[in-house]
């Protein structure tokens, strides 16, 4: 299996597998990589309805090329804990921010939501995140405003009586619920719509399909996140010495 960077060649075979809708391992198959090495440059270079070859590999170009130069750290920024390349971290924010983005988070309030995902406290002060993503107090301000309203995140305030903005064990567990209901609520829409359209005619057999379907998606969703509740709760493995 090849290793290193992509190639301009590989990236334009990624580029054509998206066009051809190909899942992301059927591309690295192709290319005979790991399918995470598709999925990470694909979402870290716009997603797939906005990957074009010939910008990634431009964009990967700059960033190697930021990486061998020199940069002043700015003294407001703390270092990472646990020994982190500082690079990495913001660079692995930004593809975890584009997943959010992809399921139709603004770009904003997904840089927001991630790095509070990437904390270690899995909470931070309007302040931090202002510093942090380097974004004024406003556009902090608004985008907790809508990830609340989402229900997917919630506030506290800690002993020096600072707001802190937190996302906890429960949190998507909540929002995968909430979820669930938007979709058996589309369900109970279209059945209606089976009645004012007269059972029988072909639009209202589509509802009716419609509503079948979005029942058993929901069913299933909420069944499955309360039997996976649990490893949302579950610690870390502690550290092993073994090489098996």
């Amino acid at each position: 299996m090849p290793g290193g960077r992509l190639t301009q060649q590989e990236r334009q075979q990624i580029a054509l597998g998206l066009a051809d809708d190909l899942a992301y391992a059927e591309i690295a198959r192709r290319l005979d990589r790991p399918t995470s090495t598709v999925t990470r440059e694909v979402l870290r270079n716009g997603g797939p309805a906005s990957y074009r070859a010939d910008l990634a590999h431009r964009a990967t170009e700059h960033r190697a090329h930021r990486r061998r130069r020199p940069v002043p750290r700015d003294p407001n920024t703390p270092p990472q804990p646990h020994g982190r390349d500082t690079e990495a971290v913001r660079e692995y924010e930004e593809v975890f921010a584009t997943v959010f983005m992809q399921s139709g988070l603004p770009k904003m309030t997904a840089r927001v939501l991630a790095a509070l995902y990437t904390t270690d406290a899995g909470s931070l002060t309007a302040a931090e995140l202002a510093a942090r993503l380097r974004i004024s107090p406003a556009s902090v301000s608004k985008a907790i405003a809508f990830l609340e309203s989402q229900g997917l995140i919630r506030r506290e305030r800690d002993e020096r009586r600072r707001e802190r903005y937190v996302v906890d064990e429960d949190v998507l567990y909540q929002s995968t619920m909430a979820g669930a209901r938007a979709a058996a609520h589309l369900g109970e829409i279209a059945r209606q719509g089976v009645g004012v359209l007269g059972p029988g005619t072909p639009a209202a057999a589509r509802l009716d399909n419609i509503a079948r379907f979005v029942d058993f998606v929901s069913e299933s969703i909420a069944r499955a996140a309360d039997q996976a509740r649990e490893i949302l709760h579950s610690k870390p493995a502690p550290a092993s010495d073994s090489t098996t």
